[in-house]
């Protein structure tokens, strides 16, 4: 594999910010909230990784082995504007964007009207924009006008999880998360198979053009679109992969799964970590830096970090 492609499509804000102390949440089962716009799935087993040459072994993605999780139900897609905002007025909750003041945005999306705050070194395409949050993707001047139905963005691990304890849910383990985005699919590439755009028609929202300077727009969306876009994979869920990354429950590790008895019965991630899992990629992967839109691609950031591309959905017990 070309070296361009093993750039890190990840940002940190505890490079930036005095971190707060990251939530020591060790994983629960919890089956209280509604089932509302959920889809109940009936769990199994199923192969989860890839040992493919378009992946990333550094990653962790590998090997190929059969896990096992229980049934449980999943949100249809990632949570929206819409509903974070009857949260927030529920219960008064400030982000961490809000709290520390600023989070990233990609460098086209920034008003020119707007001071050069910075961008960061090894990822120049994120500007650190004040006063951008969920409300404000863009930072000041930007609104959800016409956004309602997109997924909320700008969230960090620790504000999903917040969300998640008011709804009755949590957030999936990255086993519940594969299994949920093969749709019943046996190792395909995308949720749909293995061709990225087959006969043409675009399936997710990622980038097209020159990263990062060109962005065509052809599948229809420059920056996130409507969380229930596309065709749906086969258990009905929309957006699994492109739009934005969504966070998991795990503690990130290219290892632990690799270890002599790590478990393959309902795996949650290793014990402790720095890091908390994403699945998904978002609508800024694009193959000549990052083709994290693949089912079993995986990345990592701190539980702090928020950005405008990073979302999260929800899962439920039974």
């Amino acid at each position: 594999m070309e070296e361009k492609h093993r750039t890190s499509c990840c940002l940190s804000h505890s490079e930036n910010r005095v971190a707060a102390p990251a939530t020591d949440e060790g994983f629960r089962r919890v089956n209280s909230g509604g089932t509302a716009g959920m889809v109940l799935l009936p769990g199994g087993p199923f192969l989860m990784g890839t040992d493919d040459k378009e992946g990333f072994p550094a990653d962790g993605e590998g090997p190929v082995r059969e896990v096992s999780v229980k049934p449980f139900w999943i949100d249809e897609t990632a949570v929206t504007n819409a509903q974070f905002a009857e949260f927030i007025d529920a219960t008064g909750y400030r982000t961490e964007a809000d709290r520390f003041g600023w989070s990233y945005v990609f460098h086209l999306h920034v008003s020119k009207k707007l001071p050069f705050e910075g961008r960061v070194a090894a990822t120049p395409w994120w500007q650190k924009v004040s006063r951008a949050n969920w409300r404000r993707p863009e930072g000041p001047g930007s609104q959800l006008r016409g956004r309602k139905d997109h997924p909320a963005t700008h969230i960090s691990w620790n504000d999903a999880l917040a969300y998640c304890r008011w709804a009755g849910k949590r957030l999936p383990t990255e086993a519940e998360w594969e299994f949920a985005a093969r749709g019943g699919l046996v190792q395909k590439i995308h949720p749909w198979g293995d061709e990225l755009v087959p006969e043409g028609k675009f399936r997710c929202n990622t980038w097209q053009g020159t990263f990062p300077s060109v962005d065509t727009a052809e599948d229809g969306y420059s920056g996130t679109c409507p969380a229930r876009s596309y065709r749906p994979n086969g258990y009905g869920l929309y957006c699994m992969t492109g739009n934005v990354w969504e966070w998991c429950h795990d503690w990130f590790s290219s290892t632990w799964h690799q270890q002599p008895g790590a478990p393959h019965e309902d795996p949650a991630g290793p014990p402790t970590g720095q890091r908390r899992s994403q699945r998904g990629g978002s609508f800024l992967c694009h193959v000549s830096y990052c083709n994290r839109y693949r089912l079993a691609a995986r990345t990592s950031n701190t539980p702090d970090t928020s950005a405008a591309n990073t979302g999260f959905r929800c899962v439920r017990d039974v």
